[in-house]
């Protein structure tokens, strides 16, 4: 198993966050490391849109942030990487996390940054890749569902899986009202896979995160719930 090694040199590792709209999981990722003892930094927060409403949220948080308009770049997503590489290296980036960010990288990113950039997708992952993945979950008939936290790869939603977080799937869900329930098991799920990340103790044996040291807190869900 390759352990992870996140930076190198001294400090904790410096986080940057990229997004594209609201940037709640962002929110979540700062609040948390704002905690004494948590061993990563958020460094920057990156958009690709001016009006992405989470800038001014990490602003007030103090945490610095830069737009870089993606839209001007068209289609040549190199060119836009290359951009997003500077500022990255401006900013001493160790590690990013994904956060709504609305932009699909090339191959060539997704591999110089893999096993230290992570992503969270609001299904349990591989089911329900993609958009939409409430109201698959819903058209499923499902009986849980969740959010996942994974590692990059070029392919979508399709990355070592680092953690999940489970819900269970109500007869009346709309897909609104079970996003209301995922996206707070997305603000737990989140900070700790950047924790355990930042603190070297994911390790990818092949295409499988584990975690190293041993297995995780084992238990059982069962949905719907066994009478008596």
């Amino acid at each position: 198993m390759v352990k992870s090694a996140p930076h190198e040199g001294a400090g904790k590792p410096r986080v940057a966050i990229l997004i594209s709209g609201r940037g709640s999981n962002m929110a979540a990722l700062i609040k948390a490391a704002k905690v004494d003892g948590f061993p990563a930094e958020i460094a920057v927060v990156i958009s690709n849109r001016a009006d992405a409403g989470g800038l001014a949220s990490a602003e007030a948080e103090n945490v610095p942030t830069v737009t870089i308009e993606s839209k001007p770049f068209g289609k040549d997503r190199a060119a836009f990487e290359a951009r997003l590489q500077a500022t990255l290296d401006d900013h001493r980036i160790d590690l990013i996390c994904l956060g709504g960010f609305m932009r699909l990288f090339t191959a060539e990113f997704v591999q110089a940054w893999y096993g230290k950039m992570l992503n969270i997708h609001p299904s349990l992952l591989p089911s329900f890749p993609g958009l939409d993945p409430h109201a698959q979950a819903l058209n499923a008939g499902v009986k849980v569902s969740g959010a996942t936290v994974h590692f990059v790869t070029p392919e979508t939603d399709a990355g070592p899986i680092v953690m999940q977080g489970v819900v269970e799937v109500r007869d009346d869900d709309t897909p609104q009202t079970l996003s209301a329930r995922i996206l707070e098991i997305e603000h737990q799920i989140y900070p700790e896979a950047l924790r355990l990340l930042a603190s070297g103790k994911l390790g990818l044996d092949g295409e499988i995160c584990r975690l190293a040291g041993g297995a995780g807190v084992c238990g059982t869900l069962i949905s719907p719930r066994p009478a008596g």
